[in-house]
């Protein structure tokens, strides 16, 4: 019975650990008027009749902290790129300079901050729905070994342990909600 209570608690960490590096993977992609490679990572290109990854036909950097760099592995392959990131939605603007894209990241509006400060909170809020339904199945596995043969007071004892990490996880979506906050709203 020991092994089975172990065994669910390291599987719901682990699922509650996966909702944040997922809260942390979304939040990269909410910029901060700052040049990060990451912002063009969603960019797929036509590249010889098949989509693929920017980062796959390019080296995507930094000459800045407002300018992007993509240099691709190939000259011909400049202007799908150019196409691919205008079409992306991403609200950038790429500037083909024959041998490499520069694109230079405007600075933010109070106005875009809040929106992305909105954007950022709705993904923590997801992130906090799964930590929840994580905890919920957990509790119900408890439930179905306490049907088992699990006596009331183990079983009281693993669903407070269950609250107990669910807490730190949620906290720790708060703590990386604020940094994302501050560095969104810091001219």
């Amino acid at each position: 019975m020991d092994e089975e209570i172990d065994f669910i608690i390291d599987s719901l960490k682990e699922s509650m650990q996966k909702s944040i590096d997922h809260l942390e993977n979304e939040l990269t992609k909410i910029r901060a008027g700052k040049a990060n490679p990451s912002m063009v990572s969603s960019v797929m290109v036509d590249y010889y009749g098949s989509m693929t990854p920017l980062s796959q036909i390019s080296n995507i950097g930094t000459m800045d902290a407002r300018t992007l760099t993509i240099q691709p592995w190939e000259k011909s392959s400049l202007e799908p790129i150019e196409r691919a990131i205008i079409n992306s939605n991403l609200g950038l603007n790429p500037q083909n300079n024959g041998d490499t894209i520069l694109i230079n990241i405007p600075q933010l509006t109070e106005e875009r901050r809040k929106d992305l400060v909105k954007q950022a909170r709705a993904e923590a809020e997801d992130a906090k729905v799964g930590i929840r339904n994580v905890r919920k199945e957990g509790n119900d596995e408890v439930k179905k070994l306490e049907k088992d043969g699990l006596s009331e007071d183990a079983a009281k004892g693993v669903e407070e342990s269950i609250q107990g990490f669910t807490k730190e996880f949620s906290l720790a979506v708060d703590k990386i909600l604020t940094a994302k906050e501050a560095d969104v709203m810091k001219v």
